[in-house]
């Protein structure tokens, strides 16, 4: 089992039901928002200090969460377009991205992530995410708050842990399956495409043009 635990924060687990249930009715488009102002200056990411030589950085270590969790919400991706930006020129890689993704079952979103512009207002989920039905929509705040329209309908119940305790129920998870015999959300066949899709950002972002899963998948 991968250990992906953005898709067990609490606020997108309840995202996830409250789509299944048709909160929003048949899902069109969503975006997610991440910020982080930690790569500025002549020693950005002085808590982690390696990300300056990464080959790779932004997709690789930071987006591949939101990757993971829109596969999570909406299905596994069909194509998707990328294009990077290299703000801080004293790193490797790039710190900016915006991603286009087109799901299989015909859901468009958008994942728009930096690490060098002001952030949301402080919160465990790092910016805004929207998720768009033909009926409503649903907003997840920079604190983990939930709102149905412009309704606030769900408050994290706790502050303990990581973003929401994600990594205690991401535990739990594998230690339940592994009791149980269930497979794993994260096993490791269930997260190639994942790696997929990050490989076809990269991708993307080189060629100017949309790649799609099946042929990185088909091809490595």
């Amino acid at each position: 089992m991968i250990h992906e635990n953005w898709r067990w924060q609490p606020w997108y687990r309840e995202a996830k039901a409250r789509i299944d249930r048709g909160d929003i009715g048949q899902p069109i488009t969503y975006s997610f928002r991440h910020r982080q102002r930690d790569g500025l200056g002549p020693e950005p990411y002085k808590n982690q200090p390696y990300f300056r030589e990464m080959p790779r950085l932004l997709i690789h270590e930071t987006l591949v969460h939101y990757i993971d969790t829109a596969r999570f919400l909406f299905g596994d991706i069909d194509g998707l377009s990328a294009r990077t930006r290299q703000h801080n020129q004293i790193i490797q890689a790039e710190d900016g991205a915006v991603i286009l993704i087109d799901h299989e079952l015909g859901v468009t979103g958008v994942i728009n992530g930096n690490r060098y512009l002001n952030p949301e207002l402080p919160g465990p989920a790092m910016g805004e995410a929207w998720l768009e039905g033909d009926e409503n929509w649903l907003r997840i705040a920079a604190n983990g708050d939930l709102y149905l329209g412009t309704e606030l309908v769900w408050q994290c119940p706790t502050s303990e842990g990581y973003k929401g305790d994600s990594v205690r129920a991401t535990q739990a998870h594998f230690i339940d399956c592994l009791m149980s015999g269930r497979p794993f959300e994260t096993g490791a066949v269930e997260y190639l495409p994942t790696f997929a899709a990050v490989e076809a950002a990269y991708r993307s972002a080189e060629s100017k043009r949309q790649v799609r899963i099946a042929d990185i998948l088909r091809l490595d």
